[in-house]
């Protein structure tokens, strides 16, 4: 049985002018996901990536203590959601100031988002978003070999919409599990006869202990 391996990205800047770019927190949370990785000690014959520059910025940190020769192929269907066009056109363009706050206006942005469907008036619709989540794993899993492995660098409205997508509810995935997935967290899926399922959600045990002060979910 294949299993694959979402993670999300490291902590991005939050309230600076660019978001996308990784935190020096991020960079030490993406090194501890590639020990963390190896610890597993998992052959992965697949790794992907979005093309986000934290979701890319984590790969390579955590590919670098990993240690793979295999090559990272970078595919936009495992990006994010535009948090700022949703802001936009949902939510008056919520500045990025108070982070607890903040996730408190994305939160209903979200849910207006998913209420206007295919007409709503972002670049990307809910639909649109959605599609391209289940695509993006559907894709994965076919390349697969029997036995083989993948991991993923994305991000958390990606794994929250794909999980809540394999247990029939992806708006609530995206709503419920979004708001507390961990920056460097890993989320298992398998891959077997009777189709893809979630083992594990945002597991994150490497960032206690003496790890713990790395823990961030923004």
């Amino acid at each position: 049985m294949g299993a694959i391996y979402l993670v999300r990205h490291g902590q991005a800047s939050f309230g600076a002018a660019d978001y996308d770019a990784l935190s020096p927190r991020g960079f030490e949370q993406s090194t501890v996901v590639g020990a963390e990785l190896l610890r597993r000690d998992v052959s992965f014959s697949r790794i992907r990536s979005g093309t986000l520059a934290r979701q890319r910025d984590t790969a390579a940190t955590a590919l670098k203590v990993l240690g793979t020769d295999v090559p990272v192929v970078e595919d936009p269907r495992w990006n994010e959601y535009d948090h700022v066009d949703i802001g936009v056109h949902h939510a008056g363009g919520a500045p990025q100031e108070d982070s607890r706050a903040y996730q408190g206006v994305l939160d209903q942005a979200l849910t207006a988002w998913i209420e206007a469907g295919s007409s709503g008036p972002c670049a990307e619709t809910w639909p649109v978003f959605l599609a391209r989540c289940r695509a993006a794993l559907e894709d994965l899993v076919a390349s697969l070999g029997k036995g083989e492995h993948a991991v993923v660098f994305t991000s958390g409205g990606v794994i929250a919409t794909v999980c809540g997508a394999l247990l029939g509810t992806p708006e609530v995935g995206l709503l419920k599990l979004n708001r507390v997935t961990v920056n460097g967290g890993i989320t298992k899926l398998v891959s077997g006869r009777g189709g893809v399922t979630m083992l594990s959600f945002n597991e994150h045990p490497h960032f206690e202990a003496e790890a713990a002060q790395l823990l961030t979910y923004r």
